[in-house]
């Protein structure tokens, strides 16, 4: 799928496989079709357009969000568009904060709809006025925003209705871990709505990169305690390692079939995980997505957990593979300034994981592999005009971690 030269300037150059059975998914990256349909006759040609996300489910559906934004003389704030095709050939196109599947972020997106909500399922004493600020948003699943009145500021989380009793369930399983942990101020179940204190601190994210990171006992202990906790029968369930890694796996196949190198190498690498992933079971509680950009340190040290949707019973070895595989993808694709703390904190939780827990390192380096592999989908979710050299490079890095 190829953009016309012309519009490059507003949109980036993407080239993706087609895919057969979504007979209107090239106009999905067809920048002068993109801009007719937001502009809808009435706006001005926008200044520049962002693909935010890309969501593919193979020969079924496809999903492509993007950020745009208008000229300075127009003083537009910027907008965000989700286009959505499927099997008919129909695009539906639906701004920012319409969500047929998040029902609720129409309410808590809006000033006058989110002071309202706030004032009925959070506040004693009414406020009069709120500011939101769009902070995260995966169309159809679900988004982050902060409502701010006066000096209180609260995260608000909107999910799925369906999952918010599965959600509010990983959240309590939470506090069984040993980090802090933002309090729940309130909560609209109907609308998968709800609302989480501030933590002041920076990401361990930003800290490792500037080498200030604590030092990883830290991490391990606060994690070694959500791994003793009893796996009670509940409203959570057990990650699927093995949906996950399919459906990665379906989404290299189909987008590196016209490249017979990468296709080959593609292939080793499911020779080598497919075994491990098929055999592999939940052995504990866990976080289950656990890395750098899910944590806070505070101003006096202690480290915040601030993303725990998927604590469900998962496996210790995953928890820290993922972690492991997180700082090996950002020390080949930060900037070099960052890469090697990211190198140096990566060497170091892996020696005091293997010391503090005895565990096998060839089992940890499988773990760490699988979670590489499923992360490579960056390349694809979030496509750029250098998405196939980024995967194979992301690839690469799998093969380097089984040696």
């Amino acid at each position: 799928m190829t953009l016309p030269p012309a519009e490059a300037t507003v949109f980036a150059r993407v080239e993706l496989p087609d895919d057969p059975d979504l007979p209107s998914l090239p106009k999905l990256f067809d920048s002068g079709w993109v801009c007719e349909m937001i502009r809808n006759g009435a706006k001005p040609q926008p200044a520049r357009i962002r693909i935010h996300h890309f969501i593919h489910s193979i020969g079924n559906s496809a999903t492509v969000s993007y950020e745009v934004e208008w000229p300075g003389d127009s003083y537009l704030p910027s907008d965000y568009y989700v286009a959505r095709t499927g099997r008919d050939g129909r695009i539906e196109l639906r701004r920012y904060p319409d969500d047929q599947r998040l029902p609720g972020l129409v309410f808590a997106a809006r000033p006058d709809a989110a002071l309202q909500l706030i004032n009925d399922q959070v506040l004693s004493t009414p406020a009069r006025r709120a500011r939101v600020q769009l902070i995260r948003y995966r169309p159809g699943y679900r988004a982050v925003l902060r409502h701010r009145f006066g000096r209180i500021k609260l995260y608000a989380r909107v999910v799925r209705p369906g999952e918010f009793e599965a959600f509010l369930a990983a959240y309590q399983l939470s506090a069984q871990s040993g980090y802090l942990v933002p309090g729940l101020a309130g909560c609209w179940d109907e609308g998968g709505v709800l609302w989480f204190t501030e933590l002041r601190g920076s990401t361990l994210r930003r800290r490792i990169r500037k080498g200030k990171a604590p030092h990883p006992d830290s991490l391990l202990s606060g994690l070694e305690v959500l791994w003793q906790a009893p796996q009670r029968a509940s409203k959570v369930h057990p990650l699927n390692l093995e949906r996950a890694y399919q459906r990665a796996l379906r989404s290299f196949k189909h987008n590196l079939r016209d490249f017979p190198e990468s296709s080959r190498n593609l292939q080793k690498l499911e020779e080598l995980l497919s075994p491990f992933v098929q055999s592999w079971r939940p052995a504990s509680m866990a976080h289950n997505d656990f890395y750098d950009d899910q944590l806070l340190v505070l101003r006096d040290g202690r480290l915040a957990l601030v993303d725990f949707e998927d604590i469900a019973p998962g496996d210790p070895l995953l928890d820290v593979g993922n972690f492991l595989a997180h700082l090996r993808w950002s020390a080949r694709f930060a900037r070099e300034t960052h890469a090697e703390n990211c190198r140096d904190y990566r060497d170091g939780l892996r020696h005091a994981a293997l010391s503090r827990f005895g565990w096998d390192e060839e089992g940890l380096a499988l773990r760490e592999a699988v979670c590489l592999f499923r992360i490579c989908t960056n390349a694809i979710r979030h496509p750029k005009a250098d998405w196939r050299g980024r995967l194979d490079a992301g690839l690469l890095l799998v093969s380097e971690c089984l040696g």
